[in-house]
């Protein structure tokens, strides 16, 4: 088949993404080559990118404990119960539950993900939340699994499960998946407890291990990917599971005050919820280019970057929908309490 003129101008930099985080089997040619990935593109990209963030965690081993280290290499994530005081954590969640500020909100089949931005004018007025926030007892973790000392993304994330899916549509964020083709980070820290049966996180147990399988596996999913010009977030069936030789997923039915702080190139969902439910949880990711050998090369270095990295993404997206160029994905509703219902934004 022809190239595109499209994709000739382009070529130099669909080239240079092989060397970035861009995932995607439909929006460049070259990744999204059958006849590249047969020959082993993709799993390369995935060895190579595994090889530096093994180098950048040994530069960053210093900021957490040997227990911590040893629970990150066997399972892929780590978990911490009662980490904050009893008295602070209150305080915390007074706050949090008090916060009026603007948030947006994406829709996925019966799901709704709400995300408040924690920025700097909103934490100052916050003592509790910045001191949690400022505390090396999560962002420690945060830095050493995300391979990058640098300041994740990070808001109050309400999650409301609605348990009727013939209406809306299933809630994807229920299969397990890989977030993308390389080691990336999340957490989360529940402020209420997590009732099993109101969909709570599930991560497999030692998924985010390259194993020979799961490279073969990967090429398999490459190879049927650019033929059918999808996505990068692999999803994982149960055949496929056994076939990885992995466990059954490990649910996170949790206490308040749990952190829980995990590798997303494991396989990891949400939990389908057996009622209507809401969750409120600080949550953070982080999401450099993965083929950086530098660990401090932070935009939050950046004029009115830092603590906005929420916030940054949204008004690049105003825009473009502004200008006819992208579809909206994160719809303002105002300013509402984590955890209170509004009527859905979405047009």
């Amino acid at each position: 088949m022809a190239l595109k003129l499209k994709d000739i101008l382009l070529s130099p930099w669909y080239a240079i993404e092989i060397l970035t985080g861009e995932k995607s089997f439909s929006n460049n040619p070259i990744i999204g080559s059958e006849a590249l990935n047969r020959r082993g593109l993709h799993v390369w990209r995935v060895k190579a990118a595994a090889r530096m963030v093994d180098y950048r965690r040994r530069k960053l081993e210093h900021l957490v404990a040997p227990a911590d280290r040893q629970a990150y290499a066997e399972n892929g994530y780590i978990e911490k119960r009662n980490l904050v005081p009893a008295d602070q954590f209150r305080r915390l969640v007074a706050e949090i539950e008090g916060l009026q500020v603007p948030a947006r909100e994406m829709y996925e089949g019966n799901a709704v993900t709400r995300r408040t931005p924690l920025t700097p004018e909103v934490v100052a007025k916050l003592p509790a939340v910045k001191a949690f926030l400022e505390s090396p007892e999560w962002t420690n973790l945060i830095r050493y699994i995300g391979g990058f000392d640098v300041e994740p993304v990070i808001s109050v994330q309400t999650i409301f499960a609605d348990a009727s899916p013939k209406e809306k549509g299933k809630d994807p964020q229920t299969n397990l998946h890989m977030d993308t083709f390389h080691s990336t980070v999340k957490a989360w820290f529940f402020l209420h407890d997590v009732p099993v049966e109101e969909g709570p996180f599930t991560y497999v147990k030692g998924s985010h291990k390259l194993t020979r399988r799961r490279l073969a596996w990967h090429k398999r999913k490459s190879i049927l990917a650019s033929r059918n010009h999808g996505g990068g977030a692999f999803r994982l069936s149960p055949d496929e599971l056994k076939y990885l030789h992995l466990p059954e997923p490990t649910v996170f039915s949790v206490p308040a005050n749990t952190l829980v702080v995990g590798d997303t190139f494991g396989f990891h969902a949400r939990g389908a919820s057996a009622h209507p439910s809401i969750r409120v949880e600080i949550y953070a990711s982080q999401r450099p280019n993965p083929f950086l050998p530098f660990i401090h090369l932070d935009t939050a270095a950046l004029p009115f970057v830092k603590g906005r990295k929420q916030v940054i993404p949204w008004i690049f997206e105003d825009l473009g929908v502004k200008l006819g160029l992208a579809k909206r994905k994160w719809f303002p509703i105002g300013n509402p309490r984590p955890g209170e219902p509004v009527p859905s934004a979405k047009r």
